[in-house]
């Protein structure tokens, strides 16, 4: 006596097709956030920017630490104008003013103009800032970013603690409304850009841990331009860190021979290097790609690490 046939599928089977249905959400999800740079070195990257969630994670944390550090120096602000015996709040209320105008505005700014281009709160969300067009985070762009911030947030959320009259209750609903309409902005565009993104020509990307890949001179085919005729000197192999090495690789896999040509072009002016007669573009991109992943090792080993050309 035969079964009937069923339409169930084995519950192994089901489960792998829901992982494959997973795995293919997640991919589409990162395939959306995905977007294309080219460098000043001509090279393509493809850079994923922080989602919403993420970007608020961060700043919840940023505002953590920044209020913690605050609350800290008021008290201690209060305590100092109390051992003094200074009566009321005059000097004490000026002092803690204009810390908290310093601590709202250059918080951000501080850290963003480091050589991480991140607050402790991208840092753990594994975030950072970055110019849109591919070259360096100039300061301006940082200053404005994040005084754009006082605009989006700030001053509107000041208007919240005003005296409680009828006129200033509508002044309160509206700074409320303004910054609700500011805080959301990053969901009405593709690139989830705050209006001080836009202002700036910034935008925030996934920073993750870089690490050095598999050295590809190693699999070079015996024949090619040996290291040694090329003497780069130390500043010229600090010209660069971990980021462009992985970009170098990338121009010495897949690129063509003109794209080459236009990168080497680009070092060789970066580093101040004079090519020699007969000197082919493949062969100094592969010696400095060479030399360059050599110094980086090294400096691991002390525990120091160069992630891009804007790293001291």
């Amino acid at each position: 006596m035969s079964r009937a046939p069923t339409d169930t599928a084995p519950p192994a089977c089901e489960e792998a097709r829901r992982a494959r249905q997973r795995r293919k959400a997640w991919q589409a999800r990162i395939d959306r956030l995905t977007r294309e740079l080219v460098t000043p070195e001509g090279a393509a990257l493809h850079l994923r920017i922080g989602t919403f969630g993420e970007r608020a994670g961060a700043f919840l944390i940023d505002f953590i630490i920044q209020w913690t550090i605050g609350i800290i120096i008021i008290l201690a602000i209060a305590w100092g104008t109390a051992r003094l015996g200074l009566s009321g709040w005059a000097i004490g209320g000026a002092l803690i003013g204009v810390f908290v105008f310093f601590l709202r505005n250059f918080y951000f700014v501080w850290f963003e103009m480091g050589r991480r281009a991140a607050t402790p709160g991208k840092r753990i969300v594994g975030l950072r800032v970055t110019a849109r067009d591919g070259g360096e985070l100039k300061a301006e762009a940082v200053l404005a970013r994040n005084f754009m911030r006082e605009i989006e947030v700030g001053l509107p959320l000041s208007f919240l603690f005003m005296a409680g009259d009828e006129l200033n209750a509508w002044i309160g609903l509206f700074g409320f409304l303004w910054s609700g309409v500011f805080m959301f902005f990053p969901l009405l565009n593709r690139d989830r850009l705050r209006v001080g993104d836009l202002v700036a020509g910034t935008w925030v990307i996934h920073a993750p841990k870089t690490k050095l890949l598999k050295d590809i001179t190693s699999a070079r085919p015996p024949g090619g331009a040996a290291e040694g005729s090329f003497a780069f000197s130390p500043a010229q192999v600090e010209a660069y860190g971990i980021h462009e090495l992985h970009v170098l690789e990338d121009v010495l896999r897949r690129s063509t021979p003109t794209v080459k040509g236009e990168v080497a072009a680009r070092i060789r002016q970066k580093i101040g290097w004079q090519a020699q007669p007969g000197e082919k573009d493949l062969d100094f991109l592969e010696a400095y790609y060479g030399a360059l992943r050599a110094r980086l090792e090294q400096r691991m080993l002390f525990g120091e690490r160069k992630e891009d050309k804007f790293d001291r």
